[in-house]
């Protein structure tokens, strides 16, 4: 969002200052990006009576204390929330003090966080229909999600995109995705499944995530010349990966799902049961309720998952049904929406 802003007002015009958690990886990534920051100590409330519960008040109090002092510093035109940790006592530093703010909501179920500070806000950027459930309706614009823009041009690129990772051109192929750091559920389902992969004839580009890969490549080797499972860490060429694949199975944060949107791969999500509000299980079910993707609860993955995968792989009118439901979907300028959006309050 903030190279979008300078792409399009210049460097120059525009001056943008982050505000994250202290000890989180934005606190690295921003200035890796070229962008300034400013921490914040935010601790979580507990959802449960707990000692640590009793000092939240005071400890809120101090932070958006510090939050105003950032902003009195800076002096922002407008203030801008993405539901981070950092993102309630800026929020409620800026209201107090007559900033005006947006907050952008990513996902189908507004989180507590949003929900609150959506009374503050002047406008409220969202990726679904219906959110009016959680806003006033007044302030909603929707806009989508901001994601890369090299997955909205995959057509024609399947041949590139299985040359790239050494796949076969011929075989259906299955994309397998569980986040950066991965998904237990779904690596241990894609690993129980490699003889059923194999009888299919379906080969499968895995990427196990930075935890579990050298589990998951130590317990492949136990089954000896598996040429048709490409094994990675980690896909920096996503957009390869998603021309390459015919079929994806992955977790079903916001982010994820806006960019499925826009590649319009048929998809089966696992959503992970380890969120906040299970706001997973939302985002993935907004899809299967229009017939745009397919979902596999966490809990029945072991014996549901590559059976269900591997029948859609086969289904070619399924396939097609939830590739264009799934494109309907796609808000591929949901950049230029939220920027338009924040310029409008400055």
């Amino acid at each position: 969002m903030g190279n979008a802003l300078r792409r399009q007002y210049g460097k120059e015009a525009i001056e943008i200052l982050f505000v994250g958690a202290e000890g989180k990886m934005e606190m690295q990534k921003v200035p890796d990006a070229g962008f300034a920051i400013e921490g914040l100590k935010i601790v979580g409330i507990q959802r449960r009576l707990t000692l640590r519960n009793l000092s939240f008040p005071f400890k809120v109090i101090s932070t958006v204390a510090k939050a105003r002092n950032i902003l009195r510093q800076f002096r922002p035109d407008s203030v801008i929330g993405f539901g981070g940790y950092a993102s309630a006592p800026v929020m409620m530093a800026a209201a107090t003090m007559g900033i005006p703010s947006l907050i952008q909501e990513q996902n189908s179920y507004a989180g507590l966080t949003n929900k609150l500070l959506g009374k503050w806000a002047k406008k409220i950027c969202v990726a679904y229909e219906g959110m009016d459930r959680y806003f006033p309706a007044k302030k909603i614009v929707l806009t989508g999600n901001p994601v890369r823009k090299d997955i909205m041009d995959l057509q024609g690129r399947q041949e590139e995109g299985r040359h790239h990772f050494g796949l076969d051109l011929n075989k259906k192929t299955v994309l397998v995705l569980g986040g950066s750091l991965g998904a237990r559920t779904i690596n241990n389902c894609i690993i129980e499944g490699v003889k059923a992969f194999f009888d299919a004839d379906v080969q499968v580009l895995w990427q196990t995530g930075k935890i579990y890969y050298k589990e998951m490549a130590g317990k492949l080797s136990d089954y000896g010349d598996q040429e048709h499972i490409v094994l990675r860490e980690f896909i920096t060429a996503m957009h390869l990966a998603y021309a390459a694949a015919d079929v994806v199975i992955s977790r079903a944060g916001a982010l994820s799902v806006s960019e499925l949107c826009l590649a319009q791969k048929p998809v089966v999500f696992v959503p992970s049961p380890n969120v906040a509000e299970d706001h997973q299980t939302k985002n993935a079910l907004a899809l299967v309720n229009r017939q745009a993707a397919l979902m596999v609860r966490d809990t029945e993955a072991g014996k549901a998952l590559v059976e269900q995968v591997i029948a859609l792989v086969d289904d070619q009118k399924m396939t097609a049904t939830l590739s264009e439901n799934i494109g309907r979907m796609a808000r591929p300028s949901a950049t230029e929406n939220i920027v338009k959006e924040i310029m409008t309050l400055v």
